[in-house]
């Protein structure tokens, strides 16, 4: 008999929101993204997009509590979470059946909308402190929503500690003062659980795509609860996966663009084929002995990143590089991801300008290949090592990325050639940028089999 691990089931209890950006549409995306089946209970229907709540219908109480029966009878469910509950009336319905089912709740205190609408009635806010957060494993409250359960202003960090600890006197076994909303250079958020806390801290990203941040962000906990995973663990892989969903968010609307759940499953469903990518490049540089002609010193990769690149280990490329051998060129290794800092660099430069430049290789700096790259019509840029600012010479990695950002200053855009022509100990380079490293070998090779007939 073949035993097949049950998949974790996690419901949403929450309302519907029709531009798709947050409510049970964003927790379902973030179930799925995260491994979890995600079930719903729709307690309201609202009527909104990117900037604005145009009408809100609550269902019965009494229909929202047969849909999580609905659930728990046939599916079970592993953890669940609220979002919005409109009214006094829901607050108490949902209270009652989530407390005889006895699965971790994640508990979004959702008041108002992100473009200022109210989605809790005043009075409900006692009975939201007096029902509902009792039963709570986890409360996620932002600055504002936290103030108002606390009955008191919170400015700063210890006022976020204060608050977090007044609030756990209500019941809910964790809580969460999310500091998105705080004035400090960082998001940071304070965690308060079984008497201590733990402060978690994503760098602040200056952006317009935050619809839905505090729906994805109590789902991602409720689909870690979900798996197993403690209060601790949970807050903090979902703090991490709400932080990406935020920095590659999706622009579209007029008003605050969605988070993008699925970017955690884009990013990581797309590391195969990134790595099959680089093979291929491999394959046809080690086949055309002409590319010789074109390795540096040090040596030439082929690099690729995985879509949404965020640091070195989403990088792909070919481990110990690629090196002149007696008849053509050979590679020490095999594509890995994070073996090469150094493309890396420029890969993760050009995608925060064009995010489809998520290829590179390099090849020594000569003006023969200069002039045969821009024969062939590509664009080309450089950046002067002598102008770098001592600062980013004494930081380590901080020279690439400004060169980077040099060059596309120069060519008004990404190019798809970056050279410079060295520095003291540093070995002058061309680096060409592309959409694949597939792409990029044949690019190389019809430019040393070009330079060989020459």
């Amino acid at each position: 008999m073949v035993w097949v691990k049950k998949i974790p089931v996690a419901i949403t209890i929450a309302g519907s929101d029709s531009g798709g950006g947050a409510g049970i549409q964003a927790d379902l995306k973030t179930f799925a993204a995260l491994g979890v089946h995600g079930t719903t209970a729709i307690t309201s229907v609202t009527a909104q997009n990117t900037y604005s709540v145009v009408a809100v219908e609550d269902l019965k109480p009494e229909i929202i509590q047969e849909q999580i029966r609905a659930v728990a009878d046939d599916m079970g469910i592993d953890a669940g979470k609220t979002g919005m509950l409109h009214t006094e009336e829901i607050i108490k319905a949902v209270s009652s059946e989530v407390s005889n089912r006895g699965f971790p709740l994640t508990v979004d205190p959702v008041m108002v909308a992100k473009s200022g609408a109210p989605l809790l009635k005043h009075e409900a806010v006692d009975a939201l402190k007096n029902h509902l957060l009792p039963r709570a494993t986890v409360v996620t409250p932002n600055r504002f929503e936290a103030e108002r359960l606390a009955n008191m202003t919170i400015k700063t960090m210890d006022d976020a500690k204060t608050a977090a600890r007044k609030i756990s006197r209500m019941g809910p076994e964790a809580v969460v003062v999310k500091g998105g909303h705080l004035d400090q250079n960082e998001a940071v958020d304070v965690l308060y659980y079984r008497g201590e806390f733990k402060v978690l801290k994503a760098p602040r990203l200056d952006v317009k795509t935050t619809h839905g941040t505090g729906c994805s962000f109590s789902a991602a906990i409720t689909a870690e609860l979900a798996k197993g995973r403690d209060v601790p663990t949970a807050v903090q892989a979902a703090k991490g996966f709400i932080t990406s969903a935020i920095r590659f968010g999706l622009d579209v609307g007029k008003g605050y663009g969605p988070v993008n759940p699925m970017v955690h499953l884009y990013r990581e469903s797309s590391r195969y084929g990134v790595l099959m990518s680089v093979e291929e490049a491999k394959v046809l540089l080690e086949s055309t002995p002409a590319v010789a002609t074109l390795v540096p010193q040090l040596g030439m990769n082929a690099a690729m990143a995985i879509p949404h690149a965020e640091s070195v280990d989403d990088v792909a490329a070919i481990d110990g590089r690629i090196v002149k051998v007696l008849r053509g060129v050979k590679a020490v290794g095999n594509p890995r991801f994070g073996c090469s800092s150094h493309l890396a660099r420029y890969i993760l430069g050009a995608t925060k300008h064009d995010s489809n430049r998520r290829a590179a290789v390099n090849l020594k700096f000569s003006e023969e290949i200069l002039g045969v790259l821009e024969r062939k019509g590509l664009e080309v840029s450089f950046y002067d090592r002598m102008e770098e600012p001592e600062d980013i010479k004494r930081t380590e990695g901080m020279t690439i990325p400004w060169g980077v950002e040099q060059a596309v200053k120069r060519a008004g855009k990404v190019p798809d050639v970056i050279y410079h022509r060295g520095d003291v100990g540093k070995e002058p380079m061309i680096v060409i940028l592309g959409e694949g490293a597939s792409e990029l070998a044949r690019l190389i090779v019809q430019v040393a089999t070009e330079m060989a007939k020459s």
